[in-house]
């Protein structure tokens, strides 16, 4: 039983238990096209982001916090149509 429990245990710490990053290649804010910035700032007003994603698709994910402390994200293409917030 304490094998059972150890080796879930190791497999929750591998693999997490809530969101991580979105898989594609991380992009520095800067380096976001302002479309994607611009729109994100409409959509999610008051968020300070922090962190920002070329999805495999192509499309940008941009991440940062609200006021509040939650974590907001949203994923728009590069011409600054949305596709998802978070």
């Amino acid at each position: 039983m304490r094998k059972t429990m150890t080796v879930v245990l190791m497999t929750v710490l591998v693999v997490g238990c809530g969101e991580g990053a979105p898989s594609g290649e991380n992009v520095a804010l800067d380096q976001v096209p302002g479309p994607v910035m611009k729109v994100a700032a409409e959509k999610l007003p008051g968020v300070k982001f922090e962190q920002a994603w070329k999805t495999h698709g192509g499309n940008y994910e941009v991440r940062g916090k609200a006021k509040n402390g939650k974590v907001r994200d949203i994923q728009v293409k590069p011409n600054g149509d949305v596709v998802e917030v978070d």
